[in-house]
């Protein structure tokens, strides 16, 4: 057996149970999101900077410059609005998406491959479909909280870009949804979140471990801190490139307030038509230096979390 695929099937030996794949994933996501959220509250303001017009001021030019700007008007709770939203979501998000991928993937295997151990198939078509299918079960689950999210991140006092919703808080934003659009406007918006997340879904993990088992097979790295910093850096650019203009789309659809969009095409036609093509990339600086950081520290981290859980569900909880 090469020296690399011996270290793929020991790493794949250390398997947990679905709630533990849930908790590591979840966890993993809210360590990165606490040191990414400024960047996403000024990514979701230069994506709505501009909105259906020709031409128009930029306010925010630059991922930096963005931050202290709003930091300079509304300090550290202005670039960390939406933060305990953004810890929900994840859990949710995350903890499906990385939670129910490897599990989705091996009854695929199981299915097209059963003359083989599931673990050691690497079929690019599977991944993809296992990625974008968990991915958009978070999508789902998460769904309200994104649109608080979006929504508590987008309003500011000093200056204000696109439709402007004020709430008290993630509680206040869920139950002011609620008590006047019901159910149904809790989920607006579901179908554009359901793009986005299944498009960055898709790629994020397949490219992460398709890089990572790569520099394993051919000992260019040694499994450790430093492949799975390596993996992540190319898995988020992937994820960036991919999702950002349906991020874009989705921004618009849940900090509206009417029915300016009728849905994501609509969306995506308007935008297209009013702002040009590269509207749909409007906030990619501040994407990419978000996914990045994001996507490195959560799955660096669910190494880790990995082993925490194994290691409490072997010791403490008796699991084989």
């Amino acid at each position: 057996m090469a020296k690399g695929e011996d270290k793929i099937q020991k790493s794949a030996a250390q398997k947990v149970s679905k709630f533990g794949s849930f908790t590591a994933g979840g966890l993993a996501a809210c360590i990165a999101v606490t040191v990414t959220n400024p960047i996403e509250v000024v990514k979701i303001r230069m994506q709505l900077q501009g909105e259906l017009m020709a031409a128009n001021q930029r306010i925010y030019t630059n991922p930096f410059q963005a931050m202290g700007v709003v930091f300079r008007n509304e300090g550290i709770r202005g670039l960390q609005k939406g933060l305990v939203a953004a810890y929900i979501y994840q859990i949710a998000l995350n903890g499906s998406r990385l939670g129910f991928y490897e599990p989705i993937r091996a009854v695929m295997n199981k299915t097209f491959y059963p003359d083989q151990e599931s673990h050691k198939v690497q079929s690019v078509g599977i991944n993809v479909f296992a990625g974008a299918a968990s991915g958009i079960i978070g999508a789902v689950m998460g769904s309200p909280l994104f649109l608080v999210k979006t929504r508590l991140q987008s309003y500011s006092n000093a200056i204000k870009i696109g439709e402007q919703t004020h709430y008290t808080g993630v509680w206040n934003g869920l139950k002011t949804i609620y008590m006047t659009e019901g159910v149904k406007g809790l989920f607006r918006g579901i179908d554009a979140a359901i793009l986005r997340t299944g498009a960055g879904s898709s790629v994020q993990l397949p490219i992460y471990n398709t890089a990572k088992n790569f520099l394993l097979r051919n000992d260019i790295m040694e499994d450790g801190p430093s492949l799975h910093l390596t993996a992540s850096t190319i898995s988020g650019l992937g994820v960036a490139v991919v999702m950002n203009p349906w991020d874009v789309i989705l921004t618009r659809i849940y900090n509206q307030k009417g029915d300016l969009y009728k849905g994501p095409i609509d969306c995506l036609v308007k935008t297209v038509k009013i702002e040009g093509i590269t509207a749909l990339y409007k906030g990619f600086e501040a994407q990419v230096f978000r996914i990045g950081p994001h996507t490195i520290l959560c799955l660096t981290f669910l190494e880790q979390t990995m082993k925490l859980v194994h290691a409490f569900e072997s010791k403490v909880l008796g699991h084989n």
